[in-house]
């Protein structure tokens, strides 16, 4: 038997004026793309041969431009056209937040395709994030679709495994199923839906229970994304039969899952300590212990922000006899960065800092000496390995302020992509990062941490947001 093995993800970021191209990608092919994938032993222990497609993987960035999507889809296709005769199956690694100019979603419009070539019956097992949108057409079309349980997605690679598994099996067992689907109106951020809060605990313990149950194969709760303006957009639940006479049974039981999120509604929230920008930057000042992380929530990267904001810092400039030590991790700028690149470490140098495309990324004026240089290190989410760009860290001569400035927009939520930037977390009493919710690392290491509810591409009021495309009544938006 053999099964064709891909993976594509994006979180596009409509509130971004950056389109995402085929340089935000990190693309492999062959045995690479098979090895990025982390699922090979599934497949061999299975005796079960595997068909690389490709590897595409941007994280969080802006809405793909057609001609970067154009070439992603045409090598899935491809791949597909020229083993069709031979596959017994199709895995995918698909996001389901992408975002493709005068497209829609490229998730869907992939697995279209897809289908077009396939037929309706070729089984197709897909491992997804819960924040991505979903449709009843998509959702048909997949054989096997289940997502991570996690926020943070702590669980990402073992799903992966699990999902890859279950297309093992029933290839074996040869058994005709296809996931059940129920959309939910109700919107979401990431930020209101981390896993180890209430309601979302209760709803993975009670989907884990569901999926005991010997004619359940699998359960999901999709948390949804909405950082573009889509139908889609919403929670969704998807229910996996075990056996071709189950298909009836996962529809009450997809009813049944849909009824118990919908009745916690009222109950969803920001994780840990949330505050308006002038509260948070106060409490962080105040506290005793270190570090603080505070977290730009509305220049979040890892839902697709740019990272340019500079609001944040001039809120610390602004603080006058400043006591504390604060890192900032990062601001992205390339401009400052091919400024900086030929210069030192230990020298002194002026620099202006900010984009300047709107408010929140204001050019500030900045003295100060070159104290490291490293690479912008990937994490668990956006791979460890990769180098996604470059970092200089600028210390300031007029306060004790340090800026790892960045040439990308990934996230600083590890300590192996400090020690990579060349700075020890360990001096810092304040460490600002570009997130929503804090990162298990750093909340291990945070002896206080707070979600400041800055402006920017990834505002945390949902109900501010002015969605023109999505089903409308949606709470909490309206009241239902």
């Amino acid at each position: 038997m053999k099964v064709l093995i891909g993976f594509f993800t994006t979180e596009s970021n409509a509130n971004i004026l950056q389109k995402a191209n085929l340089a935000n990608y990190d693309l492999a092919f062959g045995e690479e793309c098979l090895r990025k994938n982390k699922i090979s032993d599934v497949f061999d222990q299975a005796g079960i041969a595997m068909i690389p497609a490709l590897y595409a993987n941007a994280a969080g960035a802006g809405v793909i431009e057609r001609n970067a999507f154009d070439y992603i889809e045409s090598c899935f296709l491809k791949a597909v056209r020229e083993h069709l005769n031979e596959l017994d199956g199709i895995y995918l690694h698909l996001h389901g937040a992408s975002e493709v100019e005068g497209l829609g979603s490229g998730d869907h419009h992939l697995m279209k395709k897809i289908r077009e070539l396939t037929g309706p019956y070729l089984p197709i097992a897909v491992v997804c994030d819960p924040h991505g949108n979903l449709t009843r057409e998509y959702v048909e079309s997949c054989t096997i679709l289940r997502s991570y349980r996690e926020s943070p997605h702590t669980d990402a690679d073992e799903t992966k495994r699990k999902v890859a598994q279950m297309l093992c099996d029933l290839l074996k067992k040869r058994e005709h199923i296809h996931a059940v689907y129920r959309k939910l109106p109700l919107i979401l951020g990431g930020e209101q839906s981390v896993s180890t809060d209430e309601p979302v605990r209760s709803i993975n313990q009670f989907m884990d229970q569901l999926e005991l149950d010997p004619r359940i194969l699998s359960c999901s709760w999709h948390v949804g994304y909405l950082r573009h303006d889509c139908p889609e957009a919403g929670c969704g639940i998807v229910v996996v039969p075990k056996k071709t006479e189950d298909q009836a049974y996962a529809e009450k039981i997809a009813d049944q899952l849909a009824n118990y999120v919908w009745n916690q509604r009222h109950e969803f929230h920001y994780t840990g300590l949330t505050a308006q920008p002038d509260e948070a930057l106060q409490m962080a000042l105040e506290f005793e212990g270190k570090p603080v992380f505070l977290t730009d929530s509305g220049d979040n990267v890892t839902s697709g922000a740019s990272g340019w904001n500079t609001s944040m810092l001039r809120q610390f400039l602004a603080v006058k006899d400043l006591k504390k030590h604060v890192l900032f991790a990062t601001i992205c700028d390339p401009q400052a960065i091919a400024q900086l690149q030929d210069k030192t470490i230990g020298e002194n140098t002026a620099l202006d800092l900010g984009m300047n495309v709107d408010d929140q990324s204001k050019r500030v004026a900045l003295k100060g000496k070159i104290i490291a240089k490293g690479p912008l290190m990937g994490n668990l989410w956006s791979g460890r390995s990769r180098v996604w760009g470059q970092t200089v860290t600028v210390r300031l001569l007029s306060q004790p302020i340090d800026i790892i400035i960045a040439s990308n927009n990934n996230t600083l939520c590890e300590q192996h992509q400090y020690i990579a930037a060349g700075v020890d977390w360990d001096q810092y009493d304040v460490i600002v990062v570009k997130q929503g919710y804090i990162f298990p690392e750093l909340k291990a290491k945070g002896k206080l941490c707070i979600m400041s509810l800055t402006m920017g591409a990834t505002p945390q009021d949902t109900k501010t947001i002015p969605f023109k495309q999505i089903l409308r009544p949606m709470f909490p938006i309206d009241e239902m």
